[in-house]
């Protein structure tokens, strides 16, 4: 076997190995959330390709569901924008989190202004 050839297995196997580890967000996750308006409930619908994020965010407080955008996963990270238009103003919101189980602990930014932690849950 050659260098080249060896290397390329390596390599190969490195990846797959990879893949096989990151954590699965894939599917439905619930929060409350504390913010300066009151709790907002909230339902997170993830689908996951590779380290691509898709799906959506659903507002009780808002009563609207918004395609989650720039959604990425790595290894146990995810973050993601949700582009919320509330009584006709848009708020870029960014969420940045971590999973453990089936919880993921979030922070999230509201158009720059307020930063704010919660815990979504895994719906079963």
């Amino acid at each position: 076997m050659t260098t080249r050839s060896l290397l390329f297995s390596i390599l190969s196997i490195a990846v797959f190995c990879v893949a096989a580890i990151a954590a699965d967000f894939t599917g439905t996750w619930t929060a409350a959330i504390e913010t300066q308006v009151g709790v907002q409930n909230y339902t997170f619908t993830f689908k996951v390709e590779g380290e691509k994020l898709t799906g959506k965010a659903k507002s009780a407080f808002a009563m609207t569901e918004t395609e989650i955008t720039e959604g990425i996963v790595k290894g146990d990270d995810i973050s993601f924008v949700e582009n919320l238009v509330y009584e006709g103003m848009p708020l870029k919101i960014t969420y940045k989190g971590k999973i453990s189980g089936d919880e993921i602990k979030f922070s999230r930014n509201i158009a720059d202004v307020a930063d704010e932690p919660f815990v979504a849950k895994r719906s079963k």
